[in-house]
Formats: C-alpha cells, sequence, structure tokens
C-alpha cells in the first residue's frame, strides 16, 4: 500500500482494511503494496486493471474485496471466470469470513444449478464463480449470461494469461472474455489477475480489455497495469542432470528424505507420475498420484492430505497447477522439465510462499524434447481440419453433436474439441441446442499466428535448456546461449520481463550445490519403516531394488477394444461386404488382452524404444532390425504372459514404413520361442502408408479393406486347427490395426488372437 493511494480515498481505505482483517482472521493483517492500489482503482474509478503479481502476493483477496465493496454501493453481484473453481474452495470459505456469498456453477455441481440460478434472482448472491467453458454452454449464454451482464458489478478474470495466445497455458475457450468485455458498459470495472505474464501477454491482455475501457478523465485506454517483483526470496532452485531415468529415479528413492517438510513432485505425463507415486511411497511416508486420471473426489482428499502433512509428496502431473495454495509447501521436484521458463516458474511458485525456505530441484530427462514436441502439435489446429469441421457442418440440415462431426471429419476426439472451441471463439461456429451449428461468417486459418506462437514456443523450449545449462562451463552446439554464471532467480525473472531481480545467493549457480549429491548415502527416514526400506547406513541396496522393480516390470498390458465407434454408416464401411459393423464386437471376433514393452510415455524402457521407433528430420519412421536388447526384453514379456493357451504361431500385420522392423521382431519371436513363423496378413492393392492420427471413425474406415488373408496364410491357419497366434506389430497406437486384423484372423478360422508390439503410444 502506498501513502498517496490510502490519503486518496481514505474512507475505502478504512473499510476495505476492516473488510481484509475479516477475511484473513487477523486483526493485524495490512494490504501488501499494490493491493488497495488495485482495490481503489475498481471501486472508487471504475478502472480496467491488469494485476501481475507473484502467486500468493493475495490476487484472490483483492477481487473477494472489490466485489464485497461493490455490493455495499449497490452494484450487481460479481462474475469471476476462473480455470481453477475446483481450487478455490480456500478462498470461498475465507471470503465467507468477511461476509461474501459466492456461488459456483460447473460441472461438478449440476444439481445446485437450479437453486443458484434462483438466488441470483433473488439478489442474494454476492459472486458467482464459472469456469471459461461455461461461456460457451448455449443455455448459460442464453438465459443466464445476458443478465449476469446487464447487472454484472465487476467482471474478474482469474489467471488472465490463458486468455493469450503467447502465455503458457493458453485455452481457447478464454477468448471469449474478449466479447463479453466489449458488452459491458465503461462504468464496470474489470479486473485480470495472472503470476506468470511476460511484456508481451501483458499488452496482449491490456489490449483485450481496453476494448471499451476508458480513463477518469473520458479518454479511451484507461487499462491500468499494476506489476510487482516476481522473485521469492525463499526459494532455493538447483537443477541436476544425470544420465538415465534409472539414476534420476535412485535419486529420489535415496534422498526423498532430505527434502523437509512436504512438497510436489511434478513429471511430464501421467504413467510417470503414477510409476513414481508406485515407486516412492511407504506407508510411513506416503506418496499419492494426482493426474488428469484422478477422479475429482479423490482430488479434493490429495490435496486435503497434502496441506495437512499427512503425505509426503504429490506425484503430480500440470492437472496440480494453479490455483492451489499450501502456504508452507516444502519442496518442488521435477522429474523432467516443462517446456518453458514460464510454465516452469508457475510450477515452482506453489513453493515457499509463507516459509523462509523451499527446495526447488530440477532432474531434467533425454525424453524431454520428445514430449514437448508431442503435446504442442497436438494443441495446434490444422488449416484441413478446420476446413473438413467447417464444410461437415455447412452441409448439415442439422446440428451435429461432437460424435456427429467425428464420423464425417477426420480429426482425433481430443483434437476435434479444441478445434471446435477455436472455432467458436472465431465465429465460425456456435454451440446450440443439439450440437454445432456453422454460423456462415467467413473465416480464415492464421497461419502467420499459427506459426508465430510456434515460432515463440521453440523460443521457450531452448530458454528452458538453457536454465537447465547454467553453470555449466560448456561449448560447442549444446553450450548456453547465456551468461552461464547467470542466478537462476535472476533468469526466471527475466524470462517474466521483470527486470528488478537481483541474484539470489541461494542458488546452485550462486552458492554451489546445496542438494544432495548422487554420491551421498541414501537420507534416513523421518521415522522408522516396514523392512524393505531404504537402509540408513548409506547402503544403496534397497534403492536398488526398488528402482529395478520398476524399470524391470516385464511388459504392459493392452486392452482390447470391445466396441465400434459411432458413424462407420457415413462413412460407408462394410460396403457390399455387409451392413457397417456397430455396438459391441462380438466374442468370438475380438482380439484378446495384448502385451507392449512399454508405453512411450513410460520411464525406462520408453528411452530405448524412442530410439528404435525415431523418425528422420523428414518425419519418415525409421526402419531398422530389432536391437538384441529389446530382441531379449521381448523373450522377457513372452515369458511372464498369463496366458491361457500357448500360442502357436506368429501373424505379423504388414507395414509400408518398417517392414524390416515388424519382421525382423516376428522372425525372431518365432524362432526363439519355436513358434511356427505363418507370415503376414496380405495388403489390399491400393494400400499405402496410413498418416495422421485420425479419430476412432476414420481409423476402422482407412483399415476396414486394407488387409487380406492370402490363399497361403489361410492354408497355414487351416492346419492349426483354431489354435491360439501372435499378432506382431511395432507400435499400438489407437489399438484399431490389431482390432481389425484380429477380426479378419478369427473370421478366417484362427483361435485366440494375441497382439504383442514394441511400444503402446498413449
Amino acid at each position: 500500500m502506498t501513502a498517496s493511494a490510502a490519503e486518496t480515498h481514505p474512507q475505502l481505505h478504512a473499510e476495505a482494511l476492516e473488510a481484509l482483517r475479516a477475511l484473513t482472521g487477523r486483526q493485524d493483517a495490512a494490504f501488501h503494496p499494490g493491493q488497495f492500489e488495485a482495490i481503489a482503482a475498481l471501486v472508487d474509478e471504475h478502472r480496467r486493471a491488469l494485476v501481475v503479481q507473484r502467486t500468493g502476493w493475495g490476487k484472490s483477496a483483492v477481487y473477494f474485496l472489490s466485489a464485497l465493496l461493490q455490493r455495499r454501493r449497490g452494484a450487481g453481484p460479481a462474475l469471476i471466470v476462473s480455470p481453477l473453481i475446483a481450487l478455490m474452495r480456500d478462498q470461498v470459505s475465507a471470503a465467507a469470513r468477511a461476509g461474501v456469498r459466492a456461488e459456483a456453477i460447473s460441472s461438478a455441481n449440476p444439481t445446485e444449478w437450479s437453486q443458484i440460478e434462483q438466488r441470483l434472482a433473488a439478489d442474494e448472491i454476492d459472486v458467482l464463480l464459472v469456469s471459461p467453458e461455461r461461456l460457451v454452454n448455449p443455455r448459460f449464454r442464453a438465459e443466464q449470461l445476458p443478465h449476469l451482464v446487464e447487472r454484472c458489478g465487476l467482471l474478474v478474470i482469474d489467471e488472465a494469461h490463458c486468455i493469450s495466445d503467447w502465455g503458457h497455458d493458453f485455452r481457447p475457450d478464454y477468448r471469449r472474455l474478449r466479447d463479453l468485455v466489449a458488452q459491458l458498459g465503461p462504468q464496470v470495472p474489470v479486473l485480470a489477475t495472472t503470476a506468470t505474464a511476460n511484456s508481451r501477454v501483458v499488452a496482449d491482455v491490456e489490449e483485450q480489455l481496453g476494448v471499451t475501457a476508458q480513463a477518469p478523465d473520458g479518454t479511451a485506454g484507461g487499462v491500468l497495469t499494476l506489476r510487482g517483483p516476481l522473485t521469492r526470496e525463499s526459494l532455493r532452485l538447483g537443477s541436476l542432470t544425470l544420465p538415465d531415468d534409472r539414476q534420476r529415479l535412485d535419486y529420489l528413492v535415496r534422498h526423498l528424505d532430505s527434502f523437509e517438510g512436504s512438497g510436489i513432485i511434478y513429471t511430464l505425463t501421467v504413467s510417470a507420475a503414477e510409476d513414481l507415486a508406485t515407486l516412492l511411497n511407504r506407508p510411513d511416508r506416503p506418496v499419492r498420484a494426482y493426474t488428469g486420471r484422478t477422479d475429482a473426489e479423490d482430488r479434493a482428499q490429495l490435496e486435503a492430505d497434502l496441506k495437512d502433512n499427512r503425505i509426503k509428496a504429490l506425484a503430480a502431473t500440470s492437472a496440480l497447477g494453479m490455483g492451489f495454495d499450501k502456504p508452507d509447501l516444502g519442496f518442488v521436484i521435477h522429474l523432467g522439465a516443462p517446456s518453458s521458463p514460464v510454465a516452469y516458474y508457475q510450477q515452482v511458485g506453489r513453493a515457499g510462499r509463507a516459509t523462509d525456505s523451499a527446495d526447488v530441484l530440477l532432474l531434467p530427462g533425454r525424453e524431454d524434447r520428445a514430449i514437448w514436441e508431442y503435446f504442442a502439435t497436438a494443441s495446434m489446429p490444422s488449416q484441413d481440419s478446420a476446413s473438413q469441421v467447417l464444410t461437415a457442418l455447412a452441409e448439415s440440415d442439422a446440428p451435429l453433436s461432437t460424435p456427429a462431426i467425428e464420423a464425417r471429419v477426420d480429426v482425433r476426439h481430443s483434437a476435434l474439441e479444441l478445434l471446435l472451441k477455436v472455432l467458436a471463439v472465431d465465429g465460425a461456429v456456435e454451440a446450440v441446442k443439439g450440437g454445432w451449428i456453422a454460423t456462415g461468417r467467413p473465416w480464415e486459418y492464421d497461419a502467420e499466428r499459427y506459426e508465430n506462437v510456434a515460432r515463440t514456443r521453440r523460443q521457450e523450449q531452448q530458454a528452458m535448456l538453457d536454465y537447465e545449462r547454467l553453470g555449466r562451463d560448456e561449448s560447442g552446439p549444446e553450450a548456453v546461449a547465456v551468461d552461464p554464471a547467470q542466478c537462476r532467480m535472476v533468469f526466471l525473472a527475466h524470462q517474466l520481463d521483470d527486470t528488478s531481480a537481483v541474484p539470489c545467493g541461494r542458488c546452485d549457480v550462486c552458492a554451489g550445490a546445496w542438494y544432495p549429491s548422487p554420491e551421498d548415502p541414501a537420507s534416513s527416514p523421518s521415522s522408522g519403516g516396514p523392512a524393505g526400506e531404504i537402509p540408513g547406513d548409506g547402503s544403496s541396496d534397497g534403492a536398488d531394488a526398488q528402482v529395478t522393480a520398476l524399470l524391470g516390470r516385464v511388459g504392459v498390458p493392452v486392452e482390447p477394444r470391445k466396441k465400434w465407434p459411432q458413424g462407420l454408416d457415413q462413412l460407408h464401411v462394410g460396403g457390399a461386404s455387409g451392413a457397417p459393423p456397430k455396438g459391441n464386437i462380438p466374442l468370438q471376433e475380438r482380439s484378446e488382452e495384448g502385451r507392449v514393452i512399454a508405453r512411450m510415455s513410460d520411464l525406462g524402457w520408453a528411452v530405448p524404444l524412442r530410439g528404435l521407433l525415431r523418425t528422420d528430420e523428414d518425419g519418415n519412421r525409421i526402419d531398422a532390425t530389432v536391437p538384441s536388447a529389446i530382441g531379449s526384453r521381448i523373450v522377457e514379456v513372452l515369458k511372464e504372459w498369463n496366458w491361457d493357451q500357448r500360442p502357436v504361431g506368429v501373424v505379423a500385420v504388414p507395414s509400408t514404413t518398417r517392414p524390416q522392423l515388424v519382421r525382423s521382431l516376428a522372425t525372431g519371436i518365432a524362432s526363439i520361442g519355436r513358434l511356427e513363423d505363418l507370415g503376414s496378413l496380405g495388403l489390399a492393392p491400393d494400400a499405402g502408408p496410413l498418416h495422421g492420427a485420425r479419430n476412432s471413425a476414420f481409423r476402422v474406415a482407412a483399415l476396414w479393406d486394407r488387409f487380406v488373408v492370402t490363399p497361403e496364410l489361410q492354408e497355414r491357419l487351416d492346419a492349426l486347427d483354431g489354435a491360439p497366434i501372435l499378432l506382431v506389430d511395432d507400435v499400438v497406437d489407437t489399438r484399431w490395426t490389431v482390432t481389425i486384423a484380429a477380426r479378419l484372423l478369427r473370421r478366417a478360422g484362427s483361435g485366440q488372437v494375441l497382439p504383442l508390439a514394441l511400444a503402446q503410444e498413449a
């Protein structure tokens, strides 16, 4: 708080300070620098304001207090748009202490919507929280939003970096907020808040907030930006590069107890988080997984367990991100680096909010760049996909649901949902009752914009690699692109365009390695545990055994497909051969549960598999024979496969991109396992490479007539008299290839079909 702000708005300051103390439950509470300035700008001046302040500064206090003060002055309810409704329980409870009546409308409480709508109509709600996805919902947009806009006393855009293409967590639905801001009168204050915004994001958000903004003197462009220092003195940063997954996991098993308090261990993939939690969990020191696959109820319990220190750590993906608040979080460790320093800063900002010291350690992996590239390409809409969607909607006489669109366009389900959001924000499509329609509004693919975004993402990735290499004396193509002696906190601050940062004196560049050396004896657990834990006398046997057990898992099960996708009739699947398949796949035509060595997102064996299954600079798959180490691993998978009846033969899926790899795999298995090499399924004469990540309906359509049972194969199958066979391929992705191939083999008289591949994509 500055003296001038309090002097300019003395009555408001006294009233706001009283409300702050009720909000916090502390009679000695005082405003942080910038908090009252923001409140005064909103309540007394009705300004548009952007607050860029570090995590833990108290942005939620600004918008809840501003909402309360606006209501006391006769304004309508505040509308808070946030992606973090499920994580705002604590803030809402605190707001209630100050007399703020807050409710939320989200997918988590549909049974309460009617009651909330009645309370809104009766003017009994001060703050309504909604997710950005609600703004797309036809019923909400038609029935609730117009009344809220008409009565709105304050609009809050939480995590405002999501508005911007340049933000680290851009979300298409957030771009609708520009239109919402434009609908508000200039007298309605608007607040945008974020903890992670560089100058480019700030300028983008300012431009969107200023659509109809006016300064107090009536001139245009009255957006007030309050930006504070983004560094935190409590954080002790470090990065430790280890050669492989085994050593990284060994390090965590041996040294987790050296990190004080409880914390978060971030991973880049769901499977890595689940594997890590299994590895580190002990009865006396629990570690749990928290991912996008975790049920909402379980998430709430896990968050509470971590806040109350009932568990040592959560092994988490980015699903545990913005909005989680544990002021005394003791450490944040990353097993694998996020794709940008800004995203990294956002996650490490969970730690050390109300403590003098918190430890932040990065353990980068060799697979990081491949994972970054996968997520980057998966989130970018393509011109071809957009054209397919717009054409399908334009040609339909009625709204199309998302499954109905899937039957008409060759886009994977998750990518289609993202694309529809982008097109909806741009006004080319609209969600209505019954599905989606084309608006007829002209739309052009903004290739320059997406190329600029892609270029920025590549620059961010390089910056993250530079961060990892700080403190090293390197030369050559992998040398750090900035001063290697630069303080880690200063580096992160500069990535956020915060030039006020000074060397922290605490990180491993400033003060040397503060974290345990990989050669140090294992950390002693804080309390006694069961037999089999890591010995406290420095022995590494316990850690070795635990890591070996995880990395030595023999095979990952692959569940068979059990139902045909919808819309196959639209794609004329079946054709002259009969009616299109629908419903459940008959048991006698299904594949059995299959096996792969590992998922491509796994720890351990995924590393050599990614090397074998790599592509060249032009994106072409590299073909080679199966290396001996991977061949030996396949043998172990076969030995541990607990099948009902041992297979007697091997059939290969024909490959146009890796024929040598698949054939060498099938031949090797047949030789070592003393199975009959039945050869390969035949390819239809017009079968070419399968390109792109197709959705299920289009994948089935592309595969339906792709394979044939050759006369030679039919003769060999007949001789086996219904015995089980292995079906071999290089990679399992959508599982439709093995599903279609297994159906063909079963209809040709084979027994059970057991799919076996090197890896699974998902």
